[in-house]
């Protein structure tokens, strides 16, 4: 089932039966709201430069009282999860009604799917063989080769139970846990210094990260990376075709694309593809889904923050929007269903539609086939940083591995190269899909509004025609 033996109100000493109360008096003639109570735990640990430089660990709790009305909403939270406390939100978040009653929405549907058990990844393994692994990890990073100058090794883990509560009396639980493993290096030849990454994680316990053959796999990858940086050459600059990599390369799809498909953004007429749904906004082949019901995944939820189960929501099919991400209020005020993605950062802030795990579906291209099919271009395999206009889709990425494609075969990597494009325009650009979808390690965040939550992205192997790519050459 959703609901887990874990309850909050018992664990903080209130009494449901008065708290009801409290909720009800607070939402009353509100169109829709909830009492979100969550309890956390997290740690990390960061190893650099051969020491342990961070080891932290902290419990938080708290409770945000929301009141919606109309667009309107009205929220109070605080970390001092008493009756008094909730009694204070409740005369807050009050004055959203405007004087008039309203008509309390129905609430969201259950569901039997938990994706996690109540277990915290934090008890095991011990804090000593934590950072003994950390040492490890340093160790096999520099014997690598002799050129590795620095190793930065993390390792970050959380657990949060939430309970949310509704003025009409239904109660949702879910508890998620959280693990990731970060390993960057620096190396030098000379004068030149060259980074490389990697990383992963995703929700359940230590034991799958903390094998030798996953923390070996993303060491040997970053130092890859670095070792292939420190011999790049100036990448080109002009409009040319571009050849995107499986998996990691998706967040250029999440960025420039998925935002643009959240109800909010569509309600208010400020996103690139407000009012196209059911027209053509993507070349024939491309479908992408957004699909939180993956277990282990790292953006996959049993429940959103707002108790709607989590959904597998079809965005772009062949080319055609045929949807939007949608939380509760957004869904509502635009005549739509809820699709599980209202998502919050803690109990501090309020739910708006969010991605959970964002992709392009497979093609039947092989991806050598794409790579020989480009006579002069880039293929870029993993990025960096990026920036994205909503409104007009406008993005800029930087790729943190590429290289030259000439004719039809990979040459030197090159750095530097920037790819600038227009999302909703270079989706009517993808001239081929390749057949080997792949989701990313569990690395992703999202920023949105000030709130960031873990996502996953994805994607096959894809030509994209005519991008221009920013370079020093």
């Amino acid at each position: 089932m959703t609901d887990t033996p874990i309850s909050l109100v018992d664990r903080a000493g209130l009494d449901r039966h008065r708290l009801a109360k409290i909720i009800s008096r607070g939402l009353d003639g509100a169109d829709d709201g909830e009492l979100f109570l969550e309890y956390r735990q997290a740690e990390a640990l960061a190893f650099d430069n051969g020491r342990l430089k961070q080891a932290t660990y902290d419990t938080s709790q708290g409770f945000g009282l929301r009141a919606v009305k109309d667009e309107a909403v009205g929220y109070a939270h605080a970390s001092d999860v008493s009756e008094a406390a909730i009694e204070r939100a409740a005369d807050a978040v009050r004055a959203v009604k405007g004087g008039y009653s309203g008509h309390y929405a129905a609430p969201p549907p259950r569901s039997n799917i938990k994706l996690y058990s109540d277990d915290s990844p934090l008890m095991s393994p011990s804090f000593e063989d934590k950072a003994r692994l950390l040492q490890t990890i340093d160790a096999y990073a520099r014997a690598k080769d002799p050129r590795v100058r620095q190793v930065t090794a993390s390792l970050a883990a959380s657990w949060q139970a939430v309970e949310i509560l509704r003025g009409d009396g239904e109660t949702y639980r879910d508890v998620r846990p959280m693990v990731r493993v970060s390993v960057s290096v620096v190396v030098g030849d000379g004068d030149r210094q060259e980074t490389g990454s990697d990383g992963y994680g995703g929700r359940e316990g230590y034991d799958r990260f903390i094998a030798a053959e996953a923390w070996q796999g993303a060491v040997d990858n970053a130092v890859r990376q670095a070792l292939i940086n420190l011999e790049a050459v100036p990448a080109p600059a002009g409009e040319m075709d571009v050849v995107l990599g499986p998996g990691w390369p998706g967040v250029m799809l999440h960025e420039a694309i998925g935002h643009g498909l959240e109800g909010d953004f569509n309600r208010k007429q400020t996103s690139a593809f407000a009012g196209l749904m059911g027209q053509r906004v993507a070349a024939k082949g491309v479908t992408v889904v957004d699909d939180g019901t993956i277990a282990q995944r790292r953006g996959s939820l049993s429940i959103d923050d707002e108790g709607t189960p989590s959904n597998r929501t079809l965005l772009i099919e062949d080319g055609i929007l045929v949807g939007y991400m949608q939380d509760r209020q957004n869904a509502r005020l635009m005549g739509m269903k809820p699709t599980g993605n209202g998502r919050r950062e803690s109990f501090a802030h309020v739910p708006m539609p969010r991605m959970t795990n964002t992709y392009m579906l497979a093609g039947t291209h092989e991806p050598g086939e794409i790579t020989a099919s480009v006579k002069n271009g880039i293929y870029a395999s993993y990025f960096g940083g990026g920036q994205v206009d909503i409104t007009s889709g406008k993005y800029v990425f930087q790729c943190t591995e590429a290289y030259r494609i000439e004719n039809g075969k990979l040459g030197a990597p090159i750095k530097g190269a920037m790819l600038i494009g227009n999302g909703p325009t270079d989706l009517h650009r993808v001239s081929m899909i390749g057949n080997d979808l792949r989701l990313d390690n569990g690395i992703g965040t999202c920023g949105k509004n000030g709130q960031g939550v873990p996502v996953g992205v994805g994607q096959p192997t894809l030509r994209i025609d005519r991008i221009t790519v920013g370079g020093t050459a």
